[in-house]
């Protein structure tokens, strides 16, 4: 036919298969994806890295999972956190949340079973809605008065 067949093709091989979890935190509107690969250390918010995480009144909340299993558990993980959508406070719970959640997948997946259920457990004991998102949403407004329940003034003359 004139295309020739060459069989001696195979597909390409990955140089080294990284070990790396995605996992998501949600509160509200806010959506926070963390990328958890083996590297030095390094911990960002959207390029940013966590110390600058505004507002500095929330920062401590952002880092409460690094506070409660003591630096050492992300000495060799890089952590990368995009978040999007909802408010400030918002934004903050679901980066938290996405951490907590990242570092018990990379230990289930890569570390051992017996080091993931002892993190889940440090961290369920301190804070449930640091692995559980909250369903909690704003009620619809309805017709005829100004918010969800509250109805408009009613006037007989």
């Amino acid at each position: 036919t004139g295309i020739s067949e060459d069989r001696s093709w195979s597909p390409p091989v990955p140089v080294s298969v990284m070990a790396a979890t995605q996992t998501f935190g949600r509160k509200r509107n806010a959506t926070a994806v963390a990328h958890c690969k083996e590297g030095k250390g390094v911990l960002r918010v959207n390029g940013y890295p966590v110390h600058l995480v505004q507002p500095e009144t929330l920062r401590v909340k952002v880092l409460e999972p690094v506070l409660l299993l003591g630096p050492e558990r992300f000495a060799n993980l890089d952590i990368r956190i995009r978040v999007k959508g909802g408010g400030h406070a918002a934004q903050i719970y679901a980066i938290r949340q996405a951490l907590a959640k990242a570092i018990v997948s990379y230990y289930q997946k890569f570390v051992s079973e017996v080091a993931k259920n002892e993190i889940k457990a440090t961290l369920l004991a301190y804070d449930r809605s640091l692995l559980v998102a909250d369903p909690r949403r704003k009620e619809a407004k309805k017709a005829g008065g100004p918010s969800a329940r509250a109805r408009y003034q009613k006037s007989y003359r």
